[in-house]
This record gives structure tokens, C-alpha cells and sequence, in this order.
């Protein structure tokens, strides 16, 4: 215990920590200023989005499997413990030789800000909150490290000892603490401030949609799986999946978005939030599947969407010959590439502005986000969005495409096993057993499953609603003890079966064919 005492109140462990603490400081001051201008200009949020930007695909597909939906609270525990371990080194190099510690935290300082004037929508303005933060970090961090420098010049000296300097391991713990304290107190400013300050959430909560010109089809009676467990046929707005690049939610004034339409069209449009709310809009229920949504996983959700569908819009910008894809960009800077003639068939596309009867949610792409049935959201499902661009595949890339995967993203045919959970333990006897399938803009005609090597068996499918939503099945299972293999596969309208060969995410979804293992006692 007495080692461990002493290696903890060691210069080294103290100079560390000491670097932690100067690290804190230049996080919440830069949090602190940052309530004053764009939200991606804080450190952690230019950071993050730019370590997004540069991720490469394997390992964005290792974090979704692990992580799931929380791969940004992930991603900033991962940055947490790469900055205080950044920062520990910098604290021992400054105690040990001053001008190499200044060099380190200005070099740091000098990434930060690059991060962040990099990101889109960011002007050279906003890096002063990270440029006070490194210059206060760096003050904070001088005055810890003189701190020691009596420490290391007096290491014997005792309390009473009149030689001793002013300095001692217990105050210098003490201003670490003090400095820390104000750090958080800083950073919670920041937060409370900034929230203080954005209107946004309560103007979503207080905007009245319009009604529709054409109202979504009324949802047949038996769509439900009738299995208890099986994922509701409409996904509530809180439980709809959520997988972008953002890792601060855009915040955007209705007043101030526009959307351009360009390219090679013949006439430039430019929409308003308030043409959008004065025009013919429509509802469909349409399901979203990500295209890192593995065998069996819960990367689908399924809504009732309010928008303009993009057919007319492109039918007032009226494409040029040539044209084969749209190049759609985010306020944020993301795009996606989504072939043109499925913005103008009849699969209602749309400029989504409601979701579920209400504003779409920030996190969803507050005020506008496209909604295109049968594409994988990394090509079609664009949040935020601001821009679309008319243009040919030959000729522009996208966000994704310039990371390895796929230009068109047809999604796949996929059945789910949802009840009963892989490694679940169940009664011998009749056993219920359901999922989820879709084939979007085909449907799914049938779901068969098959328990260990026996002959696949047909599933009673649950009412159809539309070829552009997913579609649920239920069996009963007359369940013998032991272990069981329950394997699941569906036929689309098009009378493809769902293909049995395994293929990982990358470059245009997974495939294969899902098997949850039971224990039936």
C-alpha cells in the first residue's frame, strides 16, 4: 500500500495528472465559448466527426456489431481515454523539458482547430473556442507543472523544515482539484448555455403539420405478428434505429433551410420549409434498413412518413439528358448517391418532413430528410438535408462510395427471427415462433424456417400492407427437448429466395441466412 502511495504522489503520476487536468481545462473552455457559435466546432464534436470521416470500413462495421445504436457513446468513451492518455504523456514531457510540452499542447491545439474548420458548414471563426481552449489549457497546465518544480527541487525536505518551498504534494493536489472543478463547472456552463440558447426543440414541438393531399392507406387488420415479443409493425419514433455520422444533431432554424436543386437540370429550384408545408404532401409507411444491418440484426425500422415526394421536385428542375443519379448532401457535409430514376417512379420518394404523426424528431433528420423505399439509407436516406444535385455517376462520388462501398444499394431480401432470442431456453411442446422479413418495392411472399436438418416449413405470413414495408410471420413449433437450430429464410415477390451465401455488410449489405440456437427442457 505504501508503494502504491508513493508512486501516486510520485512527480511522474503527479505530472501526469497535471497534463489531465490542462487537457480538462482546454475541453471546457473550448465548451464554454463554443455555446456562442456553430455546435461542431467544439473540440470533442470536430474530433470525433473527423476520426468518422477517416474510419475505415471494417472498423465502422466492427463498432455497429459490438456497439450497436451506441456506437457515438462508444466512440466518445474510446476518445476519452485516448485524450487523458495523450494528455498524461504530454503533463510527464512538460515537467520534464517545458518547450517540448508547449510544442506537444500546440500541436494538439493545431489538429483541433484543423478538425474543426474542416467540417462543413464551419467558418474560420468558430476554431476560437478551440484556440482559447489550447492557450488555456496551457496556462493551466505551466501553473501545475511549477508546482512540482519545488517538489523536485526539495524531494526530502520535511514539513517543518523552514527550507522546504512553498509548494507541497498536498497543495499541489488541491490546485490540481481546484483547476479540475472549474474545468467541469466550465464545461457544464458551456452545456446549459448552449441549450439555453437553442429554440430549436421547442419550435419542432410547436410546429402544426398540414394535412396530407394524399393520406397513407389505412393499415390492414392483421399485420401484427400474433407472437408476443415480435417487434411492432410500426416502429415508435424513440426505438427507430439511428446510425449517421453526426455526432452533434444539426440544429436547424425552419426559417433559415432552403433546399437547392442544380446540376444538370434545366431550371434551378430552391425550396423553402414553408413550400414544403404549402404543398401536396403524402403519407406512406415505408420500412429503412441500413446497409450495416447484419444477418438477424435490428438496423430496420418501419414508419409512417409526411413529405413531398421528389418526383415533382424533379419534375420542376426537369433533369437533362444524361443525367443518371442525385447527389444529395446533409447540412452537415454527408452525401449520398441515389440513382435518378427512383426519385421519379412510383415508389414515393419523398422529401420527408413528419414521422409518425409528428415533426421528425432532431435526431431524425429534423426538418427535412429523404425517404426512398428499397435502397439502403447510406445512398438514399440523407437527414438533414440541403442540397441535391442533379449529376451522373461517372462524373461524382459520395460520402460512402468514396469509403468502398456500393454506388446503388438495391436493398436485400432478409428474414428475422425475433422471438425466440438465440440461446433462449423454452418449455417442451407447442412453441411460437415469429419474425420480421422485407424485400422493399418487392414484398415478401413467403417465409419458410427449418428446425435443425429437417425439411424447411412454411410460416403463416401476417397481412401485407404494401410492397414498400416489411411484412411479419408466425409458426408453431412442436418443440422437442434438447438443443435446436432454428434457421429462417424468405421469397420475395419477384420469386427470389433469400440467398443462403453469407456476405458481410461492406460493399452492399449482408446476406445469408440466420440461425438462432434454443434450448427446449
Amino acid at each position: 500500500m505504501k508503494k502504491l502511495r508513493n508512486l501516486i504522489q510520485g512527480p511522474t503520476a503527479m505530472a501526469a495528472l497535471a497534463g489531465v487536468v490542462a487537457a480538462a481545462v482546454v475541453l471546457a473552455v473550448a465548451e464554454l465559448l463554443g455555446a456562442f457559435f456553430t455546435a461542431r466546432a467544439t473540440p470533442l464534436i470536430a474530433l470525433g466527426s473527423t476520426f468518422i470521416d477517416f474510419t475505415p470500413s471494417w472498423l465502422k462495421d466492427f463498432a455497429i456489431a459490438t456497439f450497436g445504436t451506441n456506437d457515438k457513446v462508444a466512440l466518445f468513451v474510446g476518445m476519452g481515454v485516448t485524450i487523458a492518455v495523450l494528455a498524461c504523456v504530454m503533463g510527464v514531457v512538460a515537467y520534464r523539458k517545458w518547450a517540448l510540452g508547449v510544442l506537444g499542447v500546440l500541436f494538439m491545439g493545431a489538429v483541433i482547430v484543423a478538425s474543426v474548420v474542416t467540417r462543413a458548414g464551419v467558418g474560420a471563426i468558430d476554431a476560437v473556442p478551440s484556440v482559447v481552449g489550447t492557450f488555456a489549457g496551457l496556462l493551466a497546465l505551466r501553473f501545475l507543472i511549477n508546482r512540482l518544480q519545488g517538489l523536485k527541487a526539495w524531494p526530502e525536505a520535511p514539513a517543518g523544515d523552514p527550507a522546504r518551498p512553498a509548494t507541497s504534494r498536498r497543495r499541489f493536489f488541491a490546485a490540481a482539484g481546484i483547476t479540475a472543478a472549474a474545468a467541469g463547472l466550465a464545461a457544464t456552463g458551456g452545456r446549459l448555455l448552449g441549450a439555453a440558447r437553442s429554440n430549436i426543440l421547442q419550435a419542432r414541438d410547436a410546429l402544426q403539420l398540414p394535412s396530407p393531399a394524399k393520406a397513407a392507406p389505412a393499415v390492414p387488420a392483421g399485420v401484427q405478428s400474433p407472437v408476443p415479443g415480435v417487434a411492432p409493425w410500426v416502429t415508435p419514433n424513440d426505438d427507430f434505429y439511428r446510425i449517421d455520422t453526426a455526432l452533434s444533431v444539426p440544429e436547424i432554424d425552419v426559417a433559415d433551410w432552403e433546399l437547392r436543386v442544380h446540376g444538370m437540370v434545366e431550371e434551378e429550384v430552391r425550396l423553402t420549409f414553408q413550400d414544403l408545408l404549402d404543398a401536396d404532401l403524402i403519407e406512406s409507411h415505408v420500412t429503412l434498413t441500413c446497409v450495416s444491418n447484419p444477418v438477424g440484426g435490428n438496423l430496420a425500422g418501419n414508419a409512417k412518413w409526411l413529405g413531398l415526394p421528389l418526383r415533382e421536385v424533379l419534375k420542376r428542375a426537369k433533369p437533362k439528358d444524361g443525367a443518371d443519379m442525385v447527389l444529395s448532401t446533409s447540412v452537415d457535409g454527408f452525401s449520398a448517391s441515389t440513382p435518378l430514376e427512383v426519385l421519379q417512379d412510383d415508389r414515393d420518394a419523398m422529401l420527408a418532413i413528419g414521422m409518425n404523426d409528428e415533426p421528425l424528431p432532431l435526431e431524425h433528420g429534423y426538418p427535412v430528410r429523404m425517404v426512398v423505399p428499397g435502397l439502403y439509407g447510406f445512398v438514399s436516406a440523407t437527414k438533414w438535408v440541403v442540397d441535391l444535385e442533379v449529376t451522373r455517376f461517372a462524373d461524382s462520388t459520395a460520402y460512402w462510395t468514396d469509403r468502398g462501398w456500393s454506388e446503388r444499394g438495391p436493398i436485400k431480401t432478409m428474414a428475422r427471427v425475433d422471438v425466440p432470442k438465440s440461446f433462449a431456453k423454452v418449455p417442451a411442446g407447442k412453441v411460437a415462433v415469429g419474425g420480421t422479413a422485407w424485400a422493399q418495392t418487392r414484398g415478401i411472399t413467403k417465409v419458410e424456417i427449418q428446425v435443425d436438418n429437417e425439411d424447411w416449413v412454411e410460416a403463416e405470413l401476417s397481412t401485407e400492407a404494401s410492397l414498400v414495408t416489411w411484412r411479419q410471420w408466425s409458426y408453431q413449433w412442436d418443440a422437442a427437448p434438447g438443443p435446436h437450430y432454428i434457421k429462417v429464410r424468405a421469397t420475395d415477390g419477384s420469386g427470389e429466395v433469400q440467398t443462403d451465401q453469407r456476405a458481410d455488410p461492406v460493399p452492399d449489405g449482408a446476406s445469408g441466412w440466420q440461425s438462432v440456437m434454443v434450448t427446449v427442457e
